[in-house]
């Protein structure tokens, strides 16, 4: 049987230290995390950000961590040259959201010239409890103090693509592992002190997730990853390739995986495909370790898994889905009235689905195999969120292209 929230604690915790949180699901268990708000209903605070991003804030005790970019492509600001650009990493006060500390990093030239929509800061960081690591693309991965001195900085690959860069840091034990499909076509980790390469495995093509890392039978974990017709497990210690399954899905893959019990859920692809695989297997496990297919999956966001069930929103056409995990069965499928379009993953707090549309608000819905739709929360402030949110004790994190929004009782 599925656990309620695979890898996250029962305990209310306000940490959320990596892109979609502890366990990297998008999963947790807090209590109190509201269903309603507005400009003036349930809004701890609102913070201005100094330029627009797609990562997700994260969240290290009484720090919140997030990136940005200025200098060009800027929403709203004409003008500016690729030689201006730079990325920028916030630590605000998880409190009040005062900001405490900012570190500016100028691009790596030649950069993209034109990055499509999303801009050049959609790679969420990630921290531990002596730094924090950010991803910036070609211009490499630094990590930072919580205090904000620079430790280090690394290059995993100089190649550019019209898409950009959208994988986040993994943390595994002295390791900070990087998606490098766009920069290098790898895999790569690098020791947490030093920045320096531990190991680099190629072959990573058209992958824009963040590889997931997956407990396995014997206490071990395997480190997987969707790319382009094939997803992969890897020892993440050596980076050595463990197992391949052939997934049929001859396009990019930009979701992330949620995994229980040894089996890994994977949708993807433009034209949508699901399918489950369970870990463990060495060579090409296509024809023993793949569970199931399906045809309908999503082409930017990532689903969740709750009681043995995947949710997820199609991201162009506002169809919240929910699936039996087990077999892969559609339960619902759902057309939201003004849904839009959605590049943010969905989180799951106390029972509820929160899915973050572009333009159009959160559509907040009950993780039941039954559709209903709790609540849909408009902000009005006419900028586009693209970050999936962050969920800190009973509160929300909501971010777009101008404002980070903490959400719940003060």
């Amino acid at each position: 049987m599925m656990c309620k929230c695979a890898h996250v604690s029962e305990a209310q915790i306000t940490d959320w230290p990596a892109f979609r949180g502890p366990g990297g699901m998008g999963a947790s268990a807090n209590k109190g995390v509201p269903a309603n708000w507005s400009s003036s209903q349930n809004l701890v605070w609102k913070r201005e950000m100094p330029g627009p991003g797609g990562s997700t804030p994260i969240v290290f005790g009484n720090r919140v961590f997030v990136t940005c970019f200025t200098g060009y492509a800027v929403p709203g600001a004409p003008g500016g040259s690729i030689s201006a650009l730079k990325r920028h990493l916030l630590c605000l006060d998880r409190t009040t959201g005062s900001i405490t500390w900012q570190k500016t990093v100028a691009a790596a030239q030649p950069e993209e010239g034109s990055v499509r929509e999303h801009g050049y800061a959609s790679s969420t960081p990630a921290a531990d409890s002596e730094r924090v690591y950010a991803f910036f693309g070609k211009s490499g991965v630094f990590a930072f103090t919580h205090a904000g001195q620079q430790i280090w900085h690394a290059s995993v690959g100089t190649q550019i693509h019209g898409w950009g860069s959208a994988a986040s840091a993994v943390l595994h034990g002295d390791l900070v592992i990087i998606n490098a499909s766009v920069e290098s076509e790898s895999l790569v980790a690098l020791n947490k002190r030093t920045g320096k390469e531990v190991w680099r495995t190629g072959g990573i093509k058209e992958a824009w997730n963040t590889p997931l890392l997956v407990p396995t039978a014997g206490g071990k974990v395997e480190l997987v990853v969707p790319t382009i017709g094939t997803v992969l497990g890897f020892d993440p210690a050596t980076g050595k390739q463990l197992w391949s399954c052939q997934t049929g899905i001859a396009w990019y893959m930009v979701p992330s995986l949620v995994a229980d019990g040894g089996v890994v859920y994977c949708i993807g692809g433009r034209t949508g495909a699901a399918l489950a695989i369970r870990c463990g297997g060495r060579g090409d496990v296509t024809n023993t370790h793949k569970l199931w297919t399906g045809k309908k999956g999503s082409n930017v966001s990532s689903p969740i898994l709750h009681e043995g069930r995947l949710y997820w929103m199609h991201d162009d056409l506002g169809l919240a889905r929910c699936a039996d995990a087990k077999t892969g069965a559609i339960l619902y499928e759902e057309r939201v009235a003004g849904a839009g379009q959605f590049y943010a993953s969905p989180v799951l707090a106390d029972g509820k689905l929160y899915y973050v549309s572009r333009n159009s608000g959160v559509f907040v819905v009950a993780a039941t195999p039954k559709y209903q739709l709790l609540a849909h929360n408009v902000l009005g402030d006419r900028s586009t969120f693209d970050a999936s949110p962050a969920v800190t004790g009973n509160w929300l994190l909501v971010r777009s292209d101008r404002f980070l929004y903490c959400i719940g009782k003060k």
